[in-house]
């Protein structure tokens, strides 16, 4: 619970919060990731990989004793699903396709032990192995995780205030691409009225002041402009990415 913390803290400052997706079976990268003290989270990816409960497990594993949080993106806002990746000591759900305030409320529920929430009792690592306990560790488990909604569907930026007043929501995370496919624009996240649209989630989220984080390909003029327009946090690209560019860039070099 501690590198829940230490991202809430981060999410209150100034510095911009950088991280990237894992979505490869392979441990041995958020290992890699998490001794370089490069990044401020990582991005463990459910929906849109082919990772298991354990993998996730191994992923958050491979965290432990560093100073990296792990927040998991589950494939569905279900608390069946949300369930296990907590118990496995993730310091964070993303949620995604949050459409309504009550999708919101689900969430939250979710990832909150009662009276405010539905988790069922049964920590695993995040309870240190029944080494943490009894009602101090319920408060400080509800105080700490970072509930993260994705505000992807022009739905959820039509009640998008209504979604914001719902309590124990930690930040929430723009997804361009599925974004512009509810807006008519599939596949371009930059077009103007998705742009728009973006202007008018940072505006609502402003007002209550709710950090409001994205997930972006690595471009740094893409980047760049998240920042200017208010973003506190950004996961852009993936480690499978960096790898393969990489290595195009040394093969084009030698050949050269």
């Amino acid at each position: 619970m501690q590198n829940a913390k230490l991202l809430r803290e981060k999410l209150k400052g100034d510095k911009l919060c950088l991280g990237t997706h894992i979505g490869k079976t392979e441990p041995a990268l958020t290992e890699m990731l998490a001794r370089s003290n490069i990044l401020d989270f990582v991005w463990v990816e459910m929906e849109h990989a082919s990772i298991t409960i354990e993998t996730v497990d191994h992923h958050i594993m491979a965290t432990r004793n560093s100073n990296l949080p792990t927040i998991v993106r589950v494939p569905w806002n279900d608390h069946v699903l949300i369930k296990p990746v907590l118990d496995s000591g993730a310091d964070g759900i993303i949620t995604p396709l949050i459409r309504s305030a009550e999708e919101a409320r689900m969430a939250v529920s979710a990832c909150l032990y009662p009276p405010e929430g539905i988790r069922g009792y049964g920590p695993n690592r995040a309870a240190l192995y029944a080494q943490s306990t009894g009602p101090d560790y319920i408060k400080e488990a509800n105080e700490s995780v970072v509930i993260v909604v994705q505000i992807e569907h022009i739905d959820a930026v039509n009640d998008l205030e209504a979604i914001l007043d719902v309590p124990g929501i930690t930040t929430i995370v723009i997804g361009p691409n599925d974004l512009s496919a509810s807006l008519g624009y599939p596949a371009q996240p930059r077009h103007p009225e998705v742009l728009k649209t973006v202007d008018r989630i940072f505006e609502a989220a402003n007002k209550v002041g709710m950090p409001v984080g994205v997930s972006i390909p690595y471009d740094l003029e893409i980047a760049r402009d998240w920042a200017a327009r208010g973003c506190r946090w950004i996961s852009t690209g993936a480690v499978v990415s960096f790898f393969l560019n990489g290595l195009k860039q040394m093969t084009d070099d030698v050949r050269k």
